[in-house]
């Protein structure tokens, strides 16, 4: 299916600017809305949903400083890209529209190939900061999918690990969120660091979510993403647990009938799934596997990496287990 338009709104109460950069605009494939004054901006704001602004800084009534400002307080709208056009090349100027909450800025008389290269920018740099998780600056789940997507149609092989902390609710329980946040953040940069100790092709590392991370790399980066990430991730968890929990490796956390369990410290389960193994047509059929894959994964004790059986014999190593056991890699049958 052919991609949506991106939809601008334009606000200046001069005509003749805002014909110079509807004009342009639809050239390159935008589809523009027009406000001549900020009232109509914010009733247009009702019921259209733009993916940027162009805010002309001296209007009368409300100029675009207000405007910007009152876009800015809005919840439904608090994130869109504003770029403020404004005829005043002072500093002071400028330096207001970018305090009102303006992203960026350009002079009139302007030149329409700059305008175009700063909307192009900011859209740009918009997407990046929607498709990134908050919590650890990793892509999500969109950039996730894209990556596949590309790689499917590169033909590639490639292998989608998808990663997930078990027990990872007893943190939560007995820590708190917040020490819960700082094993999901020793955990991605345990990824990050296995992933580019695995060198060339680049390996791509992605945030799914909560304690959930996609590492989407070649078959044969398999083996040592995984087998530094485990080993990493033990020691870094190891850290964050309090002292006496840490020594005798278990949490002693009470249910709701006041009854005390022993919950098994963290440990991690990796689901697999190869390009190879199957004639996939679409990112979502690869997810799907991978998290098959993890479900199996999670059946078992320690760390524990489940590689779909449909797929050629890639001699994983044992992972060591937080009880210094040894568990193989599963792979299931049909």
């Amino acid at each position: 299916m052919p991609q949506e338009p991106e939809v601008i709104l334009v606000v200046d109460d001069d005509p003749d600017i805002l014909r110079v950069v509807e004009v342009n605009l639809r050239l390159h494939g935008y589809q523009v809305l027009l406000a001549k004054s900020g009232g109509e901006a914010l009733a247009m704001l009702e019921v259209q949903r733009p993916h940027l602004a162009l805010v002309d800084l001296m209007m009368p009534g409300m100029d675009g400083l207000e405007l910007t400002r009152r876009l800015r307080a809005d919840p439904m709208v608090t994130a869109l890209p504003i770029i403020m056009l404004t005829a005043k090349a002072l500093v002071s100027d400028k330096v207001a529209g970018l305090a009102a909450g303006a992203d960026d800025y350009i002079v009139k008389p302007f030149d329409t190939s700059e305008l175009l290269a700063r909307v192009r920018a900011t859209l740009r740099r918009n997407q990046e900061a929607r498709e990134v998780s908050p919590l650890t600056g990793l892509p999500g789940n969109t950039r996730i999918q894209r990556e596949i997507a590309d790689r499917l149609r590169a033909r590639s092989e490639f292998a989608v690990c998808y990663v997930d902390i078990d027990r990872f609710k007893s943190v939560n329980d007995a820590y708190g969120f917040a020490r819960g946040d700082q094993f999901i953040g020793a955990l991605a940069r345990s990824l990050r660091r296995a992933t580019i100790a695995a060198g060339l092709p680049p390996a791509f590392l992605g945030h799914i979510g909560g304690d959930d991370f996609v590492v989407v790399c070649s078959p044969d980066q398999l083996r040592p993403v995984t087998e530094k990430a485990v080993g990493d991730f033990e020691i870094a968890a190891d850290e964050l647990y309090d002292p006496i929990d840490a020594g005798r490796g278990y949490l002693e956390l009470y249910d709701r009938q006041g009854r005390l369990h022993q919950v098994n410290i963290v440990t991690l389960s990796i689901g697999v799934a190869l390009s190879s193994s199957r004639g996939y047509q679409h990112p979502s059929e690869v997810s799907e596997v991978a998290s098959e894959m993890k479900a199996v994964a999670k059946k078992h004790p320690g760390n524990w990496v489940s590689v779909d059986q449909r797929s050629k014999h890639l001699g994983l190593p044992a992972q060591r287990t937080a009880g210094q056991e040894t568990a193989s890699p599963q792979e299931l049958g049909p």
